[in-house]
């Protein structure tokens, strides 16, 4: 009796020998004849549909996983901008109580209300090339009001004075110089002190600090407003060290600017009003005056002299 060709037996090597076969003799029709491009067209054709459903699992978790990040993203920096608007709030809470005790204190001591200072903006031209010396060329002179001693600010704090002026550009001495000094105060207390360069951008020397005095490291630094050259209350440093040596009278301290002296660009010069002027030798000033006849019952239209 005859056996079925393909009934049993070896029969799945067969079918697996005419597979191969077969691929074989596509995969070289392919790469030698370009009869196939139109099929692997069509063929490419009807796989696309299975290709984007196989991938569409994957393109949905990947789209889920970005908006839940993008989402978490933007709860994050909306609960940040919220404590950032809170903390604003309570700083303009702040300087409006600060600002209307200020008003009640000035009215209680019948004092006048300070005036704005006018300024008028300069652009950096050049730096001294001696490493020697911290100075800088600024491009406003004497046609500007540029006068020499005006003071220079930035937008962080006092930056210098100027030391020479011409026609369209002034030098400005910085508070880095090892020859630049000015009298300071201690925002915290009130204690006033004498702020010396070093001749670094970044340490100023604080001298004559008595060593029980109180000050300490992180205190804001201002203008005093002595010697006239300077007004009160701008910014000049801030205390970086407080070195207490045992047995010795003075402690040693040192600050650092709060004006950006190596980056600034641009800054301010003001235009401080002039302090009054002395009266002549021999004659008493108009309070001493008034104050001298209160005291001595003269008559109020009785000249002294």
């Amino acid at each position: 009796m005859i056996k079925p060709l393909f009934s049993h037996g070896p029969l799945p090597g067969y079918r697996m020998l005419l597979c191969a076969m077969l691929a074989a003799a596509l995969m070289f029709a392919d790469a030698r004849f370009t009869r196939m491009e139109p099929v692997r067209a069509q063929l490419s054709t009807l796989v696309a549909p299975i290709q984007w459903v196989v991938s569409l699992p994957s393109d949905v978790l990947n789209w889920g996983a970005l908006a839940l990040s993008e989402q978490r993203a933007l709860v994050d920096e909306n609960r940040r901008l919220r404590e950032q608007i809170l903390t604003l709030s309570h700083r303009v809470q702040r300087m409006a109580s600060l600002t209307a005790e200020n008003v009640r204190l000035r009215e209680l001591l019948s004092a006048t209300r300070e005036r704005d200072i006018p300024y008028i903006t300069a652009e950096l031209l050049s730096l001294d090339p001696d490493p020697f010396t911290h100075q800088m060329v600024i491009d406003r002179g004497r046609r500007d009001g540029v006068y020499v001693g005006q003071p220079v600010l930035d937008a962080s704090g006092l930056v210098g004075q100027v030391t020479a002026t011409s026609a369209y550009s002034s030098r400005v001495l910085l508070l880095a110089d090892a020859s630049h000094a000015l009298p300071v105060q201690v925002n915290r207390n009130g204690l006033r002190f004498v702020v010396q360069g070093v001749g670094s951008y970044d340490a100023l020397n604080v001298t004559h600090v008595s060593d029980t005095s109180d000050i300490r490291e992180g205190d804001l630094l201002t203008t005093s407003g002595l010697g006239g050259r300077f007004p009160p209350g701008y910014p000049v440093a801030r205390v970086s060290a407080v070195i207490h040596d045992p047995g010795q009278p003075f402690a040693r301290v040192t600050a650092a600017p709060v004006a950006q002296l190596e980056r600034s660009r641009h800054f301010l010069l003001l235009f401080p009003p002039a302090p009054p002027a002395a009266p002549p030798e021999g004659e008493l000033a108009a309070p001493a005056l008034e104050a001298a006849r209160a005291v001595g019952g003269a008559p109020a239209d009785q000249e002294m002299r």
